[in-house]
């Protein structure tokens, strides 16, 4: 059978703009403005897309201090790109794309620091075919992301911009400060590309773990800074987590029941080992080697529901949580197995309630 007859296969993942087209559509259409030059909504509509609305029927997408959301997005109206620092698993990313979505309508102008060696995948290549028929020309240009983003004025997405070697970060300074791309290989006004409106850049970096590269001081006093922190509010992270997980499982085709105190037991687990500090306020052990972030417990949820669906007669349990939070917790650090054992000896095991004392039955996994 040839692939043209062969069924197209559902894509594992769909960009934000597309998740949420109805509630973009919603609020476009019932904006009252004012809206920024080049952008789809106003930077109210745009914050009503991140933290929700209930009277408009838009879900909240993230969860964060309303000050720092504005001032994000307020720093995409300027012409100063925004840097999104935090911990693994913060949410930077999905932030971005959420950001991308609303302003620009399509999040998928994307560029990886860690993947970008040279300036052709920063700004621009050649279509060699074309190059040699008709010489240098917009034709035979290949634009990056970032300059596509230029040319037809949208929000670009710069994924661990910190992993990018500095010699190329200072390339991008020409972008945020002049807004301006010069091809030296065409002449005349065609070799210069002015950033349209609607164009910027909003980035990302590790604070964890930053690289091989300092970030470039020039690029830094370029950029607004953002600090993206871990949810603080157990009851904010319940609520994600649980959302998250059915949507995953909706997408792998799962129909599991999602127990929501076998999920509370792994959020406050992971909330307490990322934080070193139970709920009622004791000081507890801290895994150096894992982040124990609100995603990773997204995907931990969903494996277990995977493993509930394949092995366990479609219920969750404690004991398929407690394998994947196993596996989660306990990376590259020897001691964290250490610190982990003597969590659940001073916590887990203190703890009432059916779902506690499974776990703690289950801490002969850790050894």
């Amino acid at each position: 059978m040839t692939a043209s007859k062969q069924a197209r296969k559902a894509a594992q993942r769909e960009p934000a703009e597309v998740t949420y087209r109805d509630e973009l559509d919603k609020l476009i259409s019932s904006d009252p403005g004012p809206v920024p030059p080049g952008w789809k909504m106003s930077p109210r509509g745009v914050e009503k897309f991140l933290l929700g609305d209930e009277q408009l029927g838009i879900e909240r997408k993230f969860v964060a201090d309303r000050a720092m959301v504005v001032r994000t997005i307020i720093s995409l109206c300027t012409s100063r790109g925004c840097l999104l620092v935090g911990e693994p698993g913060t949410a930077k990313s999905w932030l971005s794309e959420l950001l991308a979505a609303a302003i620009s309508g399509d999040s998928t102008l994307a560029l990886q620091g860690g993947a970008i060696t040279q300036v052709s995948q920063l700004l621009y290549s050649w279509n060699e075919a074309i190059l040699r028929t008709e010489g240098p020309s917009l034709n035979a240009l290949v634009a990056s992301p970032l300059l596509r983003g230029m040319m037809e004025g949208r929000l670009v997405r710069f994924e661990e911009i910190a992993r990018c070697p500095q010699a190329l970060q200072d390339a991008i300074l020409s972008v945020l400060s002049d807004r301006v791309v010069v091809i030296p290989e065409i002449s005349g006004n065609d070799g210069v590309i002015l950033a349209r409106e609607g164009f910027n850049l909003v980035a990302t970096s590790n604070s964890v773990d930053e690289g091989v590269h300092c970030m470039s001081a020039a690029l830094k006093r370029r950029m607004d800074f953002e600090e993206i922190r871990p949810i603080r509010n157990l009851e904010d992270e319940m609520e994600v987590v649980m959302r998250e997980v059915r949507k995953a499982n909706l997408r792998s085709g799962l129909d599991v029941d999602l127990d929501q105190s076998v999920v509370e037991l792994l959020v406050t687990m992971f909330h307490e080992l990322r934080n070193g500090e139970t709920m009622d306020g004791r000081s507890t052990d801290r895994l150096a080697g894992a982040a124990l972030s609100t995603a990773e417990a997204v995907s931990v949820a969903h494996a277990a529901s995977l493993n509930a669906w394949y092995y366990g007669g479609g219920a969750m349990t404690v004991e398929h949580l407690v394998h994947h939070i196993i596996g989660s917790a306990l990376k590259d650090q020897p001691d964290d197995r250490r610190r982990l054992k003597h969590y659940f000896e001073t916590v887990v095991g203190q703890r009432q309630g059916d779902h506690w004392q499974q776990a703690w039955a289950l801490r002969s996994l850790i050894s």
